[in-house]
């Protein structure tokens, strides 16, 4: 290393799941392909995101010498659908998270190593104007919520890049971001006419900080870091986590003693690298960090530190469209480009197109909506939505309720409030459609693709409230041109129909759930099911033999939505766990008190039939099911 230089390590961490909550319950369901866990974000939780910030530092014996929080120490950014997870599912892990940035700040010069992230990753140059805004500043407020301090960085899903997207993150006032080196197009010397020097095809020197200034005014910019292709890719892809030595030694020659200025040499990896894909991945990371990098003159530190210190000497400019995962800019999220993961021999992508052609029209189907009906609720309407942020984070009463004494156009009752709120719902479910992983893997109908399908039927489902028209019909018939790999999958609209529409919940679905296991629930008059109130105005249980009798009435609530819908129930429970559940809409001219005491002394004193025939005479039409639950 060249005398009297200094030498800086950033090692950055772009830790991310998209969001996998069934939208109707707002919970993850069971998702086979990650047993033995629930679902991946619990296995990845245990592989990764909780080692990381306990890893353990061993001797050639295996006696722990040290235990360390690796986010502390490198820079990370978290999706932030993924740390909702964690705050719920992994209270521990997610607190060292938010206390390794708080360290790591005290080190750093006030600059912490976490940066925020665009909100549920979706390719920003593939976004309309608002939704490049929203996300963005979706991601700053949950930034804000959880560390508690403004980020001066954010990663942009798949570092998928344009001018339009820098013009965004410099508006809303982001210091920096982080690029591939294939995105670079050419640099020259800062506040100079030199010519620029083409890096087209990815020879931008990697160790210092680059100045992009706004094409339309140049008043403005941001600063770009363009991460050590080569060196990223190994720890990717050459097992180099697998010897905390061979680590080293790599990051190693990233250091050029050619440089005459004082270099940062940094990386840029999935997260998931550190203990998922290479099992202890986390302690090759913690030995290098706290026993190596001193050693070999390195000075670990975080961009915004960096930043501080070295402040950019040369300025940049990017290629149109360009991203880190697709060397044909970003055809990998709309087109069968040849960039895929997974797959068999012969497969093909071209179900792409037509499935992000499907979702436009969806989204540009409910942004019409959307205009048409929330100036009726919202002083500016897309303040609104991006305020809606705040609801998300926190669906406390209180906090709904003061969202709308900023932004509501008068004082709304009941029925606007769930109106309102169904608006903004459809316009997060339009958002969540549009999820990276979505188009990232090979084929139609795996969970990722079909994941973002149900973001799409759910927001359908809300937008019925509002218009007569068939969106779901043409939406269908455009994923139609989308044709699965799979023999037998047939297409698109094909996938929707057999693994999205059974996911569809209605309240009368709620309730009945409710009604059925009611018999295992506490007494009380209140209780919760998945994302719904479930309020108790009536309720009979008496049992026969092996067998159970309820009915009751109840109100559902979503809080989601704040919808209500009132019920009247009555359940049978056989042995082996099979039931006869009827239910319907509570009719306020029925006496329910004097139809209880006829169900009870049928149930009680004549045969099972007796008491099947009469519900069916009192209720219709019936949900008939077995105690299998979400």
């Amino acid at each position: 290393m060249k005398e009297n230089k200094k030498v800086y390590l950033t090692i950055h961490g772009h830790f991310y799941q998209p969001p996998r909550e069934n939208p109707w319950l707002e919970t993850i369901e069971i998702q086979d392909s990650a047993a033995p866990y629930h679902d991946w974000n619990s296995r990845i939780a245990s592989e990764c995101y909780t080692p990381n910030s306990v890893s353990k530092i061993v001797t050639e014996q295996n006696k722990i010498m040290d235990i360390v929080n690796n986010y502390s120490y490198i820079s990370f950014n978290f999706g932030p659908t993924l740390l909702s997870y964690l705050e719920k599912y992994c209270p521990y892990t997610y607190k060292r998270i938010i206390k390794a940035d708080m360290e790591s700040a005290q080190r750093n010069n006030g600059h912490g190593n976490a940066i925020a992230q665009v909100y549920n990753h979706i390719i920003m140059p593939l976004a309309n104007k608002r939704d490049k805004y929203t996300q963005i500043k979706w991601g700053i407020k949950d930034f804000q919520y959880r560390f508690g301090r403004d980020p001066e960085g954010m990663w942009l899903a798949e570092t998928a890049c344009d001018d339009a997207t820098l013009e965004a993150l410099m508006d809303c006032g982001i210091k920096f971001t982080i690029l591939s080196p294939h995105q670079a197009k050419s640099v020259r010397e800062l506040n100079s006419d030199d010519e620029w020097h083409d890096v087209s095809w990815g020879n931008i020197d990697p160790a210092r900080a680059y100045r992009y200034f706004s094409k339309k005014d140049k008043t403005k910019y941001i600063d770009l870091f363009f991460y050590d292709g080569s060196i990223s890719k190994s720890v990717a892809f050459d097992e180099l986590l697998k010897d905390g030595n061979k680590f080293i030694s790599r990051l190693k020659d990233g250091v050029s003693d050619q440089r005459n200025y004082n270099q940062l040499v940094h990386i840029a990896t999935d997260g998931e690298s550190y203990g998922h894909h290479t099992k202890f991945g986390d302690m090759a990371l913690s030995y290098i960090l706290r026993i190596r990098t001193k050693n070999e003159g390195f000075i670990v530190t975080n961009y915004g530190n960096y930043l501080e210190q070295e402040p950019p000497t040369y300025e940049a400019d990017i290629k149109d469209v360009s991203s880190w995962s697709c060397a044909h800019g970003v055809g990998r999220w709309k087109e069968d480009c040849g960039c895929s993961t997974g797959g068999q021999f012969g497969w093909n992508q071209k179900w792409r197109k037509p499935l992000r052609e499907a979702l436009d029209f969806v989204r540009d189907e409910l942004i019409k909506i959307y205009e048409t009906e929330a100036p009726n609720y919202f002083k500016d309407i897309w303040e609104a939505r991006n305020d809606y942020i705040t609801v998300i984070l926190n669906r406390d009463k209180s906090t709904v309720k003061k969202f709308f004494e900023k932004n509501q156009k008068h004082k709304l009752d009941g029925k606007e409030t769930v109106n309102a709120l169904k608006l903004l719902e459809i316009q997060r479910q339009a958002l969540y459609m549009y999820t990276s992983c979505g188009w990232f893997f090979s084929e139609i109908s795996g969970i990722e693709t079909t994941q973002i399908m149900k973001y799409a039927a759910r927001a359908l489902q809300l937008a019925k409230s509002f218009t007569n028209k068939d969106i779901e019909e043409e939406f269908m018939n455009i994923l139609s041109n989308a044709e699965s790999n799979i023999l037998g999958f047939g297409n698109g609209s094909d996938i929707y129909k057999r693994f999205v529409k059974p996911s569809v919940v209605s309240f009368k679905q709620i309730a009945a759930l409710w009604a059925i296991s009611s018999s295992n629930i506490k007494n009380e008059n209140n209780s919760s099911l998945y994302c719904y109130n479930i309020k108790k105005h009536f309720y009979k249980h008496v049992s026969k033999g092996s067998t159970n009798f309820t009915t009751g009435r109840i109100e559902v609530e979503s809080t989601i939505t704040l919808e209500k819908a009132d019920f009247f129930f009555a359940s049978i429970q056989f042995p082996e766990g099979d039931y006869h559940c009827a239910i319907k809409k509570y009719d306020d001219s029925e006496n329910i008190t004097e139809i209880t005491k006829q169900f009870v002394d049928v149930y009680l004193h004549k045969p099972i039939t007796e008491i099947i025939r009469l519900l069916d005479n009192i209720f219709g039409n019936r949900l008939k099911t077995e105690a299998k639950f979400f």
